[in-house]
């Protein structure tokens, strides 16, 4: 059963084109059906296939299951304070694009776009030919390239290596110890997979904060969403466009939610290190700041407990006692030196992002680092626009609880600065395309 609407195969201009077909393009897709305003969805793989391909078996939300709100389609299920794992992500996303019916191409790849002289009108060249649009979304999110060092290159052959996008669980590596590279939400989730897994794990660290899952009887979500902390825009952040630079803080809802607190791993068994900077013939060589590392995500999760207390004395709420993290375990000595034979090393897992890669838009639209220049996702370059990034307007951007309200604010947008209010939404014949 296909839970695409029909496409004209004889249309090639659109008022809207949408590249990608994630829960970004497809809240869009639902805000211009709304205002009957024709577009095509472009997916070079299957709609959300993300949430099916580049998750581990055990990954579940670390967000609870009532922030899952995207346009008509919110979290109806009987556990709102929960987080669901992967096959309920996917059974829930299954049922938006099956409401959504967007107008889509799978299996299609846009190659490039770019504006024809100063014509008021896009072109989009695709693996299965070329469309024009009167506006393009860029809504494929932030995350393409995989991070991996050069190092990885000079690793022994019998060492095997993932990253954390093709990581699916402890059986999927080879027998001995797993060395796990960044701490931030990935590399965290994944160290203790691997760790409840039974594997002796090693964790090269890096700077990322933490935050407790639950504090004074409530999750700290919830008392974030209290306090407004969502519904902050980055232009009033105090870090700005800076906070789009932040690492996730690491915590989990698997089981229920908990913290995750690396010291109690390493009380458990879980070796440590700082940060990684190297390798010399099997040696690996890491900075002698882990217990840096340590302290400055223990300081983070202190600290947005302290803003949870003046917020409850300020509001007067009756709430249990709140208190300090106190660490359960501290490092002896830094460690610079990890022989990959000795430990007994046979794999490990890169968890150290992503990249972008917005090679194929060609606009004079970014800075220096590759990264679109916008105002809420609207660029100065008229009829082009982004959405689904992390902070494109809130910290919800890149997420299922914000992402209805910027696919909202752009819809505003396109019809206003495109003149497409009472379009009729054109759509016909049906044509199927898929990936080979």
């Amino acid at each position: 059963m296909s839970y695409l609407s029909p496409v004209d195969p004889s249309i090639t201009h659109y008022s809207v084109v949408i590249v990608g077909g994630g829960q970004a393009g497809l809240s869009l897709s639902h805000c211009l059906q709304q205002r009957g305003v024709d577009h095509l969805v472009v997916e070079k793989r299957s709609l959300v296939h993300a949430w099916r391909t580049q998750r581990w078996d055990s990954f579940c939300l670390v967000t609870p299951n009532w922030q899952c709100n995207l346009p008509g389609w919110p979290y109806t299920g009987d556990d709102p304070h929960g987080f669901m794992v992967k096959d309920e992500i996917n059974a829930w996303l299954a049922g938006f694009v099956a409401q959504v019916r967007p107008p889509a191409l799978e299996g299609v790849t846009v190659e490039k776009i770019s504006r024809v002289g100063e014509a008021d009108r896009y072109t989009v060249d695709t693996s299965a030919g070329r469309f024009t649009a009167g506006q393009v979304v860029v809504a494929s999110g932030g995350y393409h390239k995989p991070v991996v060092p050069r190092m990885a290159e000079r690793l022994p052959a019998c060492v095997t290596q993932y990253h954390s996008a093709q990581y699916r669980n402890a059986a999927q590596l080879p027998a001995g110890a797993v060395l796990v590279v960044g701490c931030g939400q990935s590399g965290a989730q994944i160290a203790e997979d691997l760790h409840l897994a039974g594997r002796q794990v090693f964790l090269a660290t890096g700077n990322a904060p933490r935050c407790a899952r639950f504090y004074r009887g409530k999750d700290v979500v919830d008392w974030l969403a209290d306090m407004h902390y969502y519904d902050m825009p980055v232009t009033q952040h105090p870090l700005r466009e800076g906070v789009r630079d932040n690492t996730n803080h690491y915590v989990t809802g698997r089981d229920g939610g908990r913290d995750i607190d690396l010291r109690r791993f390493a009380a458990e068994g879980m070796q440590l290190y700082g940060q990684l900077t190297g390798l010399d013939g099997d040696t690996l060589q890491f900075q002698s700041n882990l217990r840096e590392h340590l302290d400055h995500a223990d300081a983070i999760f202190n600290g947005i407990n302290a803003s949870i207390d003046k917020f409850i004395a300020a509001q007067g709420i009756d709430a249990p006692p709140g208190g300090v993290y106190e660490p359960v375990w501290q490092p002896a000595a830094e460690r610079t030196t990890l022989g990959l034979r000795a430990a007994g090393i046979s794999s490990v897992v890169w968890c150290i992002g992503f990249l972008p890669d917005f090679a194929w838009v060609d606009a004079p639209v970014f800075n220096g680092r590759g990264e679109p220049v916008h105002l809420r996702g609207v660029t100065q370059q008229p009829g082009l626009y982004f959405l689904g990034l992390p902070w494109l307007h809130t910290w919800g951007s890149g997420r299922f609880s914000g992402v209805a309200r910027d696919a909202e604010y752009l819809a505003q947008q396109i019809v206003r600065l495109g003149g497409l209010a009472d379009q009729p939404v054109v759509a016909t014949a049906t044509i199927e395309l898929r990936a080979a």
